[in-house]
């Protein structure tokens, strides 16, 4: 097995083998909350697998208990700018441009940024401890990262939209019938089942493999690339129409208190 170990300065380990590289996003102390280290490392780490002729599959997860709190709300709070000034060029999805497979292993809580991450995976597996909520709109931002035309897709718009306006979690049992994850195992279970998926994708052509994905991508660029483009346009406006950064900082801790108290 390969290792790249996780540091402040990238906070994201990969591990290697048998042709199966797992990202895994590791600031556990901010149930990896997505810092501008974290956002470089996630990028460089899937371009560099993208380009790694050994790796043919790729699942994300993360350090638990969580899969990603998603933005740090602390730095949006002091300074929103400062997690978003350095955004890879052209990078609206919050992954580079990849041809191979990537499986989402949902350790724990996807909250908003983080569920943004998730829904930009190919398919999810999800433990018993996952958790799924967009509060952007508790926040006080808008998505940038596909959530929108995403999980419209997954859901359907009846159910995007309850979990948008509300901005309560979704359980694993109700992604399962929601549509949202393909599969809910125990929590111990997790890695073990997505690397059995990720080694059966191996060991088909992969030249299928790839075919295969670019297909679904070239319709899906048709149905739900408009909607990207509306999602933008929307986040753009409404930048225009507030200041979130203090809004944030000042409604960090009923923030937290709400998501706990929902978690139980």
């Amino acid at each position: 097995m390969q290792r790249i170990q996780a540091t402040p300065e990238h906070p994201v380990q990969v591990d290697v083998s048998h042709g199966v590289a797992t990202v895994t996003m590791h600031r556990p102390d901010r149930r990896n909350a997505i810092n501008p280290e974290m956002r470089r490392a996630l990028w460089s780490s899937l371009q560099d697998l993208e380009a790694d002729d050994g790796v043919l599959v790729m699942i994300l997860t993360g350090t638990d208990p969580a899969f990603s709190a998603g933005l740090d709300l602390k730095l949006i709070g002091q300074d929103r700018t400062s997690l978003l000034s350095n955004e890879p060029k052209g990078s609206s999805p919050p992954f580079p441009p990849r041809t191979k497979p990537l499986i989402g292993a949902i350790n724990g809580v996807a909250i908003t940024g983080g569920f943004e991450l998730a829904l930009n995976c190919d398919f999810l597996v999800a433990s018993e401890n996952a958790r799924f909520a967009d509060t952007h709109a508790r926040v006080g931002v808008m998505p940038g990262w596909g959530l929108t035309p995403l999980l419209t897709d997954a859901v359907g718009r009846a159910r995007a939209r309850q979990i948008s306006l509300t901005g309560d979690f979704v359980t694993a049992t109700q992604a399962l019938q929601w549509g949202l994850v393909n599969e809910v195992v125990a929590h111990d279970a997790l890695m073990d089942r997505v690397q059995v998926l990720a080694a059966s994708i191996v060991d088909n052509d992969q030249l299928g493999v790839r075919q295969m994905l670019a297909t679904y991508a070239s319709q899906e660029s048709v149905t739900v690339g408009p909607m990207w483009d509306n999602e933008s346009a929307g986040a753009a406006a409404f930048a225009k129409m507030t200041t979130p950064g203090a809004d944030v900082g000042a409604r960090q801790k009923s923030i937290m208190e709400r998501g706990r108290s929902q978690l139980g």
